[in-house]
């Protein structure tokens, strides 16, 4: 199908290397029902997560974005010397400051490069990706790491299991290039938030607002709080909303993309968007039930899910879409050009 492209920059920006990184160590359900009040049935009902991947103690934020980063750069055949900026989206920075990415481009060897870290919760890659798309287009930069990490168990509270069920660790990391003669790469993309939903999905405590004392700790206000009904609604919603005004505006049907891939938070969230986009399943991505909610990370390992089972591949016509803590909306259009 061909594509009538609206008037943008000359320069055009795409995915041109992928790489992902999750821990070994898996927390299964079983798991999790020797820690707290739940089940297998209880969380694949609900969530569609069979288990999740967390890290060992002494593992950063920062160790799994160089993981995803490096295998990344491998794909691609370059050094990280010729890395001219670093993104890294993630709401579990190794430390307040300084940016995670200061912190990746040093291991990673990345010298000359800058770069800075995007706080957009499940949302960060998808908005660190237009960043990194716009940096490209406008002729700034030409070879731009997006990174999507995040080690939520590390402000998991393992004792409520309304939280410690959903989340897992991983990263996940593009290079975004210049399109080459014939390619389109990022078509679109539309993108919102929502402030007023902030008390449904947030964690209260360690920022200007509620400084860390002995107080926060004891009420466990470090940990993530989540209304998850107001979540899931909010979700649905705003997930086909913005997927199918971005597909309106381009004039395209969900009957010609090749693949889409949300987020993953909960399954049944996608089974909606799916249904009311009416997306057939075999073109819809799902690995949460071997991954679970990876925050920032779960689009790019989707992608890899997708390339490994062979639903994604060069000239897919590809919907990216996700709704996160803030509340923050995302969804981006693109031509797979790997």
């Amino acid at each position: 199908m061909s594509i009538e492209l609206r008037p943008r920059a000359a320069r055009r920006a795409k995915i041109s290397a992928l790489g992902t990184y999750v821990p070994p160590r898996i927390l299964t359900n079983a798991d999790l029902a020797k820690m707290v009040d739940t089940s297998d049935d209880w969380i694949m009902q609900r969530l569609g997560i069979r288990e999740r991947h967390l890290v060992e103690p002494g593992m950063a934020t920062s160790d799994m974005a160089v993981e995803a980063a490096r295998r990344c750069l491998a794909q691609r055949g370059i050094q990280a010397s010729e890395v001219e900026v670093v993104i890294v989206a993630t709401v579990t920075p190794d430390m307040f400051f300084p940016a995670t990415a200061c912190l990746v481009q040093d291991k990673l060897g990345a010298h000359g490069a800058w770069g800075f870290d995007l706080s957009a919760a499940c949302s960060g890659f998808l908005y660190a990706l237009q960043v990194g798309a716009k940096l490209v287009e406008s002729g700034a930069q030409s070879k731009v790491l997006v990174i999507g990490a995040d080690t939520m168990s590390s402000i998991i509270d393992y004792t409520d299991r309304a939280t410690c069920v959903i989340f897992g660790d991983g990263a996940g990391a593009v290079l975004v290039e210049p399109t080459e003669e014939g390619e389109v790469g990022l078509i679109d993309y539309c993108h919102e938030i929502d402030g007023s939903g902030a008390p449904a999905l947030n964690m209260p405590a360690g920022g200007s607002h509620c400084p860390t004392s002995p107080e926060t700790i004891a009420a466990r206000l470090h940990y993530v709080h989540q209304d998850g009904q107001a979540v899931y609604k909010y979700a649905v919603r705003k997930m086909v909303e913005t997927t199918a005004k971005l597909l309106k505006t381009n004039n395209i049907s969900a009957s010609d993309l090749g693949c889409f891939i949300p987020h993953q938070a909960n399954k049944r969230i996608i089974l909606s968007t799916a249904e009311r986009l009416e997306l057939p399943l075999e073109r819809v991505i799902i690995n949460i039930d071997r991954f679970g909610n990876t925050t920032a990370a779960t689009i790019p390992l989707a992608m890899q899910t997708a390339v490994d089972e062979q639903k994604l591949e060069r000239g897919s016509l590809v919907l990216l879409a996700s709704v996160g803590a803030g509340f923050t909306v995302g969804a981006c259009l693109l031509r797979w050009e790997m």
